[in-house]
């Protein structure tokens, strides 16, 4: 049993949970599937791209 009040946290699953989230609230709100496009800019591939960040 863990010792209460004690948590891990690991910030790149939170990361990755996040962006799934955004992706499925994008790929509920379209009429039709999601364009590669589409999805690159939900998850913010060319601002990852521009600034040249690794999470």
């Amino acid at each position: 049993m863990a010792p209460v009040g004690t948590a891990v946290q690991d910030h790149v699953a939170l990361a990755e949970i996040e962006l799934c989230g955004e992706l499925i609230i994008a790929a509920s709100a379209a009429r039709e599937r999601l364009s590669l496009e589409s999805i690159d800019e939900v998850l913010r591939v060319a601002e990852e791209r521009r600034t040249g960040t690794d999470e």
